[in-house]
């Protein structure tokens, strides 16, 4: 079935057929139809910074980015949904066209540049939901705020979202908001995560429960780079890292239509670039944090090969646009088969 709809959204622009997709999931789950006629995975219960998931596959952050339909996604068999980014305004994004397809690659390129509608509509929305279940909320920064100020955005989104989140993820690896990527490293990264941590402390006395923070990073780092960076999630009291968001790399994808449109590349060009970062990641963390990784992800056994080189869990986003909640199943499944009997 999903084969047959997938034809015919292709036959409409990626970001027509995005908004129609995010309408008809909205309605989905306001009728309680998706759980209905989606078969569901199989129960794999796992704990990850202390909270217990009903499988270990979630879906990556873009899709829905104004919690829009939570409930539809949800029922497609997700163990957890990530929303966002959002940013403290709402903000247009980029100029279109902004979103392409290269389905000879399973890929896509992006340059949406954080459009949404702004961090009250989401929070609204959100607990118009009341949904149950693992909901993880993106935050970043507003186009306009230079980077040096970045940090009162991400603060003010923490703010909004904490009662609402099962847990917040701090986007600093977009390619599509200049200047961002540069809060990945050195000083930046650790003066940011610093002010973060001792927000979440303040927030939890507030609100009386602990929020986790995890940080999304990008595939375009050295393995020094990776380094450093896993030593200050280390040294931060970060307690989880997302690997990874998209690529600016082209490999994989060159001569293709739409090949050299600006921004990040995701689905199956990006796999082994992004399970190489959680590799060195999971070597040098040693277990310090939990490692949630995405990218690349279109078939079943790149799931379980994601947890094999250490990702406690896994998102899917372009494999899901390509593949459908049988990607959800194939991955559960797969990662089922790879883990360790008790």
């Amino acid at each position: 079935m999903y084969s047959l709809s997938r034809r015919l959204l292709f036959k409409l622009s990626p970001e027509t057929a995005h908004e129609l997709t995010i309408d008809l999931l909205g309605a989905a789950g306001r009728l309680g139809l998706a759980q209905r006629v989606v078969k569901q995975p199989t129960a794999l219960p796992v704990n990850v910074m202390g909270i217990d998931f009903p499988n270990p596959v979630g879906l990556a952050a873009g899709l829905d980015k104004n919690g829009d339909a939570i409930l539809g996604l949800s029922g497609l068999g997700f163990g957890f949904i990530e929303i966002g980014t959002v940013t403290p305004r709402a903000q247009p994004g980029n100029p279109k066209p902004r979103l392409f397809r290269l389905p000879a690659a399973e890929a896509v390129i992006n340059r949406m540049g954080f459009n949404n509608l702004g961090v009250d509509h989401l929070v609204e929305r959100v607990r118009n939901a009341k949904f149950s279940g693992v909901l993880g909320i993106n935050i970043g920064k507003n186009v306009d705020t230079p980077v040096e100020n970045a940090a009162d955005d991400y603060l003010l989104c923490m703010d909004k979202v904490y009662s609402s989140a099962s847990y917040i993820t701090v986007n600093v690896s977009s390619p599509n908001t200049p200047g961002l990527r540069s809060l990945q490293f050195g000083e930046s990264l650790k003066n940011l995560l610093d002010t973060l941590r001792q927000r979440q402390e303040d927030l939890t006395v507030v609100h009386g429960k602990r929020v986790p923070l995890a940080i999304k990073i990008a595939p375009d780092m050295s393995d020094e780079e990776i380094v450093s960076v896993a030593n200050i999630l280390i040294e931060t009291g970060m307690d989880a890292v997302i690997a990874t968001n998209t690529t600016v790399s082209r490999r994989g994808v060159e001569g293709m239509l739409h090949a050299d449109e600006t921004g990040g590349l995701s689905g199956a060009p990006v796999r082994e670039q992004s399970t190489h970062v959680v590799r060195v990641l999971a070597e040098t963390l040693a277990g310090r944090l939990p490692i949630i990784a995405a990218g690349g992800i279109t078939e079943g056994q790149h799931a379980a090969e994601k947890i094999q080189a250490g990702a406690s869990l896994v998102q899917v986003y372009s494999g899901f646009i390509y593949k459908g909640p049988e990607l959800i199943r194939q991955s559960v499944d797969a990662i089922a088969g790879v883990q360790p009997k008790a």
